[in-house]
């Protein structure tokens, strides 16, 4: 079997009489995994991280395109019951099965090093070390999304805008799903807070929601931009760490070096406090 740190839990679609599980890099490692077994489209720039009815049960064990997870159950033969959901069986199934000849990289194991590097993304998810603040839980989760971009470019079709249910500018957004789904801050609340940043500041002057002002921020902290200097707050980010002077590095959505507030990708900044408004927020602990 491919080795990864461990297994990260069950997944079951939203059908399943318990509900659905969560939005996880898991389901992507197995989207990846069975592209290239030949049960999903090979179409990562369209892919996103729930796990779905269709990609669990497919359209048919036999479909050349969606057979989904329940193909693979069935094409294993050993795996029991065959229902879509993912198990530890499935799970192992899936490290062990190599590419099919006749396919691109044929002979190789399916699950590649990125879907391995996923997997031990949601194994760590799940398995946070102890005593790490939110605020640090959340930073990581930023970190781990560096690179990803919306689709297609200019659309605001992202995961976090789709995650949060409104489709527009998502810097905010991005911050509250790094806050919601790695730590689970009562702060942040999936579509309703927050997806607008004067909000944040405006709570954070007010003291509401577990929100301050502070002048010594520190790594998770949000960094509140308004370019203009006319009292409208217009990006967020994830304050990482001081670089010299009043210089600083942070985890931002939305943005890119062409346009700060609407670039599209996740990315790693460099800022200068004074060169813009800049409000530090600091975020309780839960």
């Amino acid at each position: 079997m491919v080795p990864v740190k461990g297994f990260p839990g069950p997944l079951y679609p939203p059908d399943h009489a318990d509900g659905g599980s969560p939005d996880s890099p898991l389901v992507l490692a197995y989207k990846r995994t069975a592209a290239r077994l030949g049960a999903w489209p090979w179409t990562p720039d369209e892919w996103d991280d729930s796990y779905s009815n269709r990609f669990a049960h497919g359209d048919g064990w036999n479909d050349p395109d969606h057979a989904g997870i329940e193909g693979l159950q069935h094409w294993a033969g050993a795996i029991s019951p065959v229902s879509g959901n993912v198990g530890q069986q499935t799970f192992n199934f899936l490290r062990s099965v190599k590419v099919p000849q006749g396919r691109t990289h044929a002979g190789e194991m399916a699950m590649d090093s990125v879907a391995v590097q996923q997997v031990n993304q949601a194994w760590e998810d799940a398995h946070p070390p102890a005593g790490k603040s939110s605020r640090e839980s959340a930073f990581d989760q930023a970190s781990r999304e560096i690179g990803i971009k919306e689709y297609p470019a200019g659309s605001n079709q992202v995961k976090y805008s789709q995650w949060y249910g409104m489709i527009g500018p998502w810097c905010a957004m991005f911050t509250t799903w790094c806050y919601e789904t790695a730590a689970g801050s009562p702060s942040f609340v999936r579509g309703d807070r927050y997806s607008y940043v004067p909000y944040i500041v405006s709570d954070a002057r007010g003291g509401r929601y577990g929100l301050s002002v502070t002048g010594n921020p520190v790594k998770g902290d949000l960094v509140c931009y308004d370019w203009a200097r006319d009292g409208e707050y217009d990006h967020v980010g994830l304050f990482q760490e001081w670089t010299g002077g009043r210089t600083f590095m942070a985890i931002e959505g939305n943005t890119s070096t062409s346009n700060d507030s609407n670039g599209g990708e996740v990315m790693r900044r460099q800022r200068n406090a004074d060169a813009q408004g800049t409000t530090f927020v600091r975020v309780a602990e839960p």
